[in-house]
C-alpha cells in the first residue's frame, strides 16, 4: 500500500474513534508512538489523559458527570522493560501481564475479544514497540467481530521488523462515523512520520475533528539510550 500523509488522512475523517500510530522518525534515531481518543457522548468526552508511572491513564475530567467507567477508564500506555504497550482499553494490562509471564504479544491477547458495546462491537486495537540493541520493531493487533456479527471473532496481528525511517502505521477502531459505527477494515495504513515531537503532536491534534477529539498522547523514544519525551494534549483542561 502506498504511504499516506497521516495528517490529511485524519482530517478526512469525522470520527475514526480511537487510533494508534507506531513508527520511526525520518532520521532513524527515535521510535514514535501516538494514541488518541475521541467521543460522541458526554460520558466519552468527559476524559483527560494523565501521566501514571512510565505510561498514562484516562481519568474523568468531571467525576460528577461520569456515568459508566467500564470501557473508558483504563491505562492506554504501559512500559515493560524494553517494550512500550499502547492500546485502546484495559487489554493494556492483559498484554503487560502476559508478556511479563513470557507469553508473546499475540498469545497475551488470546483471552480478549472486541468490546461488549452492541451494536458497535468496538474493536480492541493494540500496539507494541520492542527495542533491542539500538533498533526496534513494532506490531499492531486488532480484535473485531465478523462484520458486526458477535458470534465470531476475527484476530489479526501485523508485525514490522525492522522499523523503517520516516515510516509508520496507523490503525483505528472505526472506518469513520456511522450508526452502527463501522469497524476498521483492512490492514494498518502506512503513513509518513514527519517532524519533531512538537510538530508531530500539533499536526495530529489539529487534524482531528474539532467536535469529537478528546485527548492525544505522543512519545518519542531515543533508541540510543532508551530515554523518551512525552506530549499530552487534552481538550478538557484542568
Amino acid at each position: 500500500m502506498k504511504m499516506k500523509n497521516l495528517f490529511e488522512l485524519l482530517a478526512s475523517k469525522t470520527y475514526p474513534g480511537r487510533g494508534i500510530v507506531l513508527g520511526r522518525t525520518a532520521d532513524g534515531r527515535e521510535a514514535v508512538a501516538a494514541y488518541f481518543i475521541m467521543g460522541r457522548s458526554e460520558n466519552s468526552r468527559n476524559r483527560v489523559f494523565v501521566e501514571e508511572g512510565d505510561g498514562i491513564r484516562t481519568e474523568a475530567f468531571d467525576p460528577s458527570k461520569m456515568v459508566d467507567p467500564s470501557l473508558i477508564i483504563y491505562a492506554p500506555v504501559r512500559v515493560l522493560g524494553n517494550k512500550t504497550i499502547v492500546t485502546n482499553g484495559d487489554q493494556t494490562d492483559t498484554i503487560y501481564e502476559g508478556m511479563d509471564a513470557q507469553k508473546t504479544f499475540e498469545m497475551s491477547l488470546r483471552s480478549r475479544r472486541y468490546e461488549p458495546d452492541a451494536p458497535n462491537y468496538t474493536p480492541r486495537i493494540s500496539g507494541i514497540i520492542h527495542q533491542e540493541k539500538g533498533d526496534f520493531n513494532y506490531a499492531l493487533s486488532i480484535l473485531k467481530s465478523a462484520d458486526g456479527n458477535p458470534d465470531s471473532d476475527e484476530r489479526f496481528t501485523f508485525t514490522y521488523s525492522p522499523a523503517l525511517p520516516g515510516r509508520g502505521h496507523f490503525i483505528s477502531t472505526y472506518v469513520d462515523d456511522g450508526n452502527p459505527i463501522p469497524s476498521f477494515e483492512g490492514t494498518p495504513v502506512p503513513v509518513a512520520i514527519e517532524g519533531d515531537i512538537d510538530e508531530f503532536t500539533e499536526n495530529v491534534w489539529q487534524s482531528l475533528n474539532e467536535a469529537n477529539k478528546v485527548s492525544l498522547f505522543v512519545r518519542y523514544i531515543n533508541l540510543e539510550d532508551g530515554s523518551w519525551r512525552t506530549r499530552i494534549v487534552n481538550k478538557n483542561r484542568k
